[in-house]
């Protein structure tokens, strides 16, 4: 059975940056995507990035355009979610996930099989 276990939260100041990690352990080979997602106080939780397992195809969100960067070290078996310029609307948890297909159908049609526990991020001075 997959593990998804995060780390890397924290406070942090506005314009300032983090880097989450998700530590992949178990079926790994029946995944086809892991991504990030988050729940920030009032909202639904959402993608933000995702990554495919096999080919390494990235399927951004809006919201992580242009400030946030996943990635994925093989061998560590983790998967990174590099967050720059932090605004205080990016408070909230943060979520590893995984799914049976691929980094568009994880993150934008929300088709997840496996969650994280989440880790807090909060953006405050």
């Amino acid at each position: 059975q997959l593990q998804l276990v995060e780390s890397g939260g924290g406070l942090v100041q506005p314009g300032g940056s983090l880097r989450l990690s998700c530590s992949v352990s178990g079926l790994t080979a029946d995944y086809g995507a892991i991504g990030w997602f988050r729940q920030v106080p009032g909202k639904e939780r959402e993608g933000v990035s995702c990554i495919g397992t096999r080919d390494g195809k990235i399927h951004d969100r809006d919201l992580a355009l242009g400030r946030f960067t996943i990635s994925r070290d093989y061998a560590q078996n983790t998967v990174y979610l590099q967050m720059n310029r932090l605004k205080p609307s990016d408070t909230g948890v943060y979520y590893c996930a995984a799914g049976l297909h691929g980094p568009f159908r994880l993150c934008v049609l929300d088709e997840v099989d496996r969650w994280g526990q989440g880790t807090q991020v909060t953006v405050s001075s």
